[in-house]
């Protein structure tokens, strides 16, 4: 099932193609492919090129390690999450290694290489979904997570699957039409809240 973005103004077909299911087929990612959604990541920008990002990932085929992924997740996100053929978790380190002081661009540095991470899944033909729903403590004693990373989100990565297989609620969510702000509720010029005026066509 695709669901492109209907937009107001041309954008890259990759960007207008990416969205999130929850319904995944188990089919197995292709290594490589899964290689490279981790090289797209790491060519993110960051901060002083501090790259702070860091990722553990898990796939199906490795049960315990998958199941032990799972339970980091919420059990809403469990529920869809489990037919998943691949898992990542997202940690921020969360201060510079030169200096040592806190790095309060590390969370938005994290989501530029996850923004690179999703366009190269998109590319392949792949499908990604960003959780908040995870369980912080539960990671960081699960994975003896040093102190300074902080656990960030979750991601569920695979081939788009049957929205059949999801429970009546998330079917539901799954099949709804995509929406979002117009450029006139965000995009500012002058003073807060005043539209720029290249987005006065949309109102």
């Amino acid at each position: 099932m695709e669901k492109p973005a209907e937009t107001a103004f041309p954008i890259h077909e990759l960007l207008r193609q990416r969205w999130s299911p929850r319904a995944f087929r188990e089919q197995a990612v292709e290594p490589d492919k899964v290689t490279g959604l981790f090289e797209a990541a790491q060519w993110a920008a960051s901060c002083f090129n501090e790259q702070p990002w860091y990722f553990i990932v898990a796939t199906r085929d490795k049960t315990a390690a998958f199941a032990q992924m799972l339970s980091c997740l919420r059990e809403g996100n469990q529920e869809w999450a489990k037919r998943a053929p691949v898992l990542i978790l997202t940690l921020a380190h969360s201060t510079f290694t030169r200096t040592g002081q806190t790095n309060p661009h590390a969370w938005h540095d994290i989501g530029l290489a996850v923004g690179n991470l999703v366009v190269q899944a998109t590319a392949s033909g792949l499908s990604v979904h960003q959780m908040a729903g995870i369980l912080p403590d539960r990671i960081r004693e699960v994975y003896e997570v040093p102190n300074g990373y902080e656990p960030v989100t979750g991601l569920a990565v695979g081939y788009r699957g049957d929205p059949a297989s999801l429970s009546e609620d998330l079917r539901e969510r799954e099949l709804a039409k995509r929406t979002r702000k117009s450029l006139h509720d965000f995009v500012f010029s002058g003073r807060w809240g005043r539209s720029a005026p290249f987005t006065q066509s949309l109102r």
